[in-house]
């Protein structure tokens, strides 16, 4: 008898025509498509949820820093993006289709995301970090490349990251905990995860502490079977799969690969198709 094909996990980290970097070809109705197409079971749709400008008591007014993102960066429109999300809900049953955000720099923005969070029903909440202060200023991370040594950079975003999980309790998953990784200069040193063990660790500690959920996602340098157990050693009890796609056709990528890894590192399919992997 030939083997089952293996079951993919849901991808719970997928943008849309609604995320402000969005692609052309950017379709949550072409995102739902894909993942029928390829057997997965159930789509987060997280687009990108980040603020330009600051309200009373958000953390970021009390550091007095500029706000210095591209001018692209745009608030969602929540009531076209859930509008959207209901429509594909009706037009594909077979599918489950969860509402969600992914929060750049919560910690620093806990006001502003709770006011949009009151307006909608969003039922899965991506913690990122994207950006680190540096002279002054709330800047892309990777732009520190240009100006700091590579394992600074990284020591810098790792310590934000543990800011992020310490300081706000509004996300369920950290998506990307490396995502400063990706925007290594092409010619540096090659980049090892065990010169970095111990700033992992420390995220993997504060966010099992709170008994949330790790992202592995296959968009960015696919995590090693080692980092994945650091997490399982450090308390982590689950683990969720992000492709992070921002076209249909790269829902559920390397989902296989990723599979593989998190399996190796002790964790299993959870109580249902819709559920996170668990020890």
């Amino acid at each position: 008898m030939p083997a089952q094909p293996r079951r993919l996990p849901m991808d719970n980290h997928v943008h849309t025509q609604f995320s402000y970097d969005r692609r052309e070809q950017s379709s949550m109705r072409g995102a739902c498509e894909r993942a029928l197409e390829l057997g997965i079971p159930a789509l987060a749709f997280t687009d990108h949820l980040d603020f330009t400008v600051w309200q009373q008591g958000d953390h970021v007014g009390e550091l007095g820093v500029e706000i210095e993102y591209p001018p692209r960066t745009t608030l969602l429109d929540v009531d076209a993006y859930l509008a959207e999300l209901e429509e594909c809900r009706g037009r594909y049953p077979d599918l489950r289709i969860l509402s969600g955000v992914e929060s750049g720099e919560c910690h620093l923005f806990a006001s502003s995301l709770d006011a949009v969070l009151r307006r909608g029903r969003f039922e899965r909440v991506l913690g990122s970090c994207h950006a680190v202060v540096h002279e002054g200023a709330l800047v892309e991370v990777d732009t520190l490349f240009d100006v700091l040594p590579v394992a600074e950079v990284m020591q810098r975003y790792f310590a934000e990251v543990l800011r992020l999980v310490e300081g706000s309790s509004a996300f369920e998953v950290l998506a990307h905990c490396d995502f400063a990784r990706r925007y290594i200069p092409e010619g540096a040193d090659e980049y090892l995860e065990k010169d970095y063990e111990e700033e992992y660790r420390a995220v993997f500690r504060a966010l099992a502490a709170s008994g949330r959920a790790l992202e592995v996602n296959t968009k960015s340098p696919l995590a090693s079977v080692d980092l994945v157990r650091w997490w399982r050693e450090e308390g982590g009890v689950a683990v969720s799969f992000g492709g992070d796609a921002h076209v249909p056709w790269l829902v559920g990528q390397r989902f296989a690969e990723a599979v593989d890894v998190v399996e190796q590192a002790g964790f299993r399919p959870g109580r249902d198709a819709y559920d996170f992997w668990r020890r």
